[in-house]
């Protein structure tokens, strides 16, 4: 009767103990083989999982029909304040294919022409879904707002460093906005 108990004691032990573990004891736990193989590249953690590295700012979206290289041609007002309490900073950007003119007063603009050239649309990101999810991080008080053409098409964008989605904006646009206000 004593063996009896004891191996009651132990079985409830060990159920008490699957039950606390990742695999919740309902049954198997896959191993990350078998996981990443059924799940594919893009699968993603359940809502509930808990993790310790806070996630990184999404890359910045384009829009798709302008993605890529481009002409190199651009007429833009930049306007950058680091602060609420600093005055706002502005900036002149002219670009002849993908080269800056005597007309730029930009404080890097042959790498903001070279950033446009290499991918207009990074100054027209598609809206935001409203099921996209941001990280909750401050990353300053900096504003910017472009506006003119670029590549025959105009801009008329703002940028801020209010979450992460904004912070993953702004530093895809960082060598067109210049590091006013430190910001990268």
């Amino acid at each position: 009767m004593r063996k009896a108990w004891i191996h009651a004691l132990v079985l409830l032990s060990v159920a008490g103990l699957a039950a606390c573990s990742p695999g919740g004891g309902g049954g198997p736990t896959p191993s990350p083989s078998a996981t990443s193989s059924t799940a594919g590249p893009t699968a993603e953690p359940s809502p509930d999982a808990e993790t310790t590295v806070p996630a990184p700012s999404p890359p910045p979206t384009a829009a798709p029909a302008t993605s890529g290289p481009g002409k190199g041609n651009a007429e833009l007002a930049i306007m950058v304040k680091p602060s609420e309490s600093e005055a706002a900073l502005n900036y002149t950007l002219v670009c002849k294919d993908g080269v800056p003119t005597a007309e730029s007063s930009h404080p890097s603009a042959a790498a903001a022409c070279t950033a446009l050239k290499e991918n207009p649309a990074v100054l027209s990101p598609a809206p935001r879904g409203t099921d996209q999810a941001c990280t909750q991080q401050y990353g300053g008080p900096q504003e910017a707002t472009v506006t003119g053409i670029v590549d025959d098409s105009p801009v008329d964008s703002s940028f801020a460093r209010r979450d992460g989605c904004e912070i993953g904006l702004w530093n895809a646009a960082k060598d067109i906005l210049g590091s006013a206000g430190g910001a990268s």
